[in-house]
C-alpha cells in the first residue's frame, strides 16, 4: 500500500513538471513589455554658420595703395635708384631715395605724419635738409628704416636725405655742412659698469 502511494505521488509530480515546461516553451523570449516607452525622436541639428572672411581694415587698404604707389615710382626697387643716401643714428639705419615730385615723404610704406606719430620735432628732423636748400616741394622722399626707436630713425633719415642731396649736385655740400647736416652723430648710450647701478650712477655710500 505504501509502495502504490509513493508511485502515485511521483507520477503526479512528473505530470506537473512537464506541464510547466510546456507552458514556458510557448513564451517567446523576445516578447516583453518595457516599463517606459522608448522614444526615437531625433535631436534638432544646430545651424551651420558659414565663415565669412573679414574685410580688410582701412589701414591695410591704405598700406597696400602706398606700396603700389612706391613700386610705380621706384621701378626696380630701392637698389636700382641713383639718388640715394644711407643715414645712421644710434641703432637706427635709414635708406633714403629721392625722386622729383611734390614733397611727399613715405617711411616704411606709411605717411611720415602717421609713422612718426605726428611728433613735430621728428618731422622737423626729416624736413630740415630739404628746407635748407628750398626743396620742400621739389622731391619726394622714400625711406626704409629699421632698428632703434622713432627718434633715432628720424635723425638717421635726416642724414640720409642730406647725403642723397649731394648726389643731386656737389654744390649742396657747403650749405648742408654749415648746418651740420652731414655730420654723423656718433653718440650712443654708455654701457653699464660692474658695481654701479647704471653707466655712472653708484649705490649710496655706507661707511660701516
Amino acid at each position: 500500500m505504501a509502495t502504490s502511494m509513493a508511485a502515485l505521488t511521483s507520477s503526479l509530480a512528473s505530470l506537473s513538471f512537464s506541464s510547466q515546461i510546456s507552458h514556458k516553451s510557448h513564451v517567446s523570449p523576445l516578447s516583453f513589455t518595457p516599463k517606459k516607452p522608448i522614444s526615437f525622436a531625433l535631436k534638432p541639428r544646430l545651424p551651420v554658420i558659414a565663415a565669412v572672411a573679414a574685410a580688410p581694415s582701412p589701414v591695410e587698404v591704405e598700406t597696400a595703395d602706398i606700396k603700389s604707389y612706391v613700386k610705380s615710382r621706384l621701378p626696380g626697387g630701392f637698389a636700382a635708384q641713383t639718388i640715394f643716401g644711407t643715414g645712421r643714428r644710434k641703432a637706427a639705419i635709414a635708406r633714403v631715395v629721392l625722386k622729383e615730385g611734390t614733397g611727399k615723404i613715405i617711411i616704411n610704406y606709411r605717411e611720415a605724419q602717421e609713422y612718426l606719430q605726428g611728433n613735430p620735432l621728428w618731422l622737423q628732423y626729416v624736413k630740415t635738409p630739404l628746407a635748407t636748400l628750398g626743396y620742400e616741394t621739389s622731391y619726394d622722399v622714400f625711406v626704409k628704416a629699421h632698428g632703434g626707436g622713432l627718434s633715432g630713425q628720424a635723425q638717421a633719415i635726416s642724414l640720409g636725405v642730406a647725403r642723397a642731396l649731394l648726389k643731386v649736385s656737389a654744390s649742396h655740400r657747403k650749405p648742408l655742412k654749415v648746418e651740420g647736416l652731414l655730420t654723423r652723430d656718433a653718440r650712443v648710450v654708455e654701457r653699464k659698469k660692474p658695481g654701479l647701478k647704471k653707466a655712472r650712477k653708484a649705490p649710496q655710500f655706507s661707511k660701516r
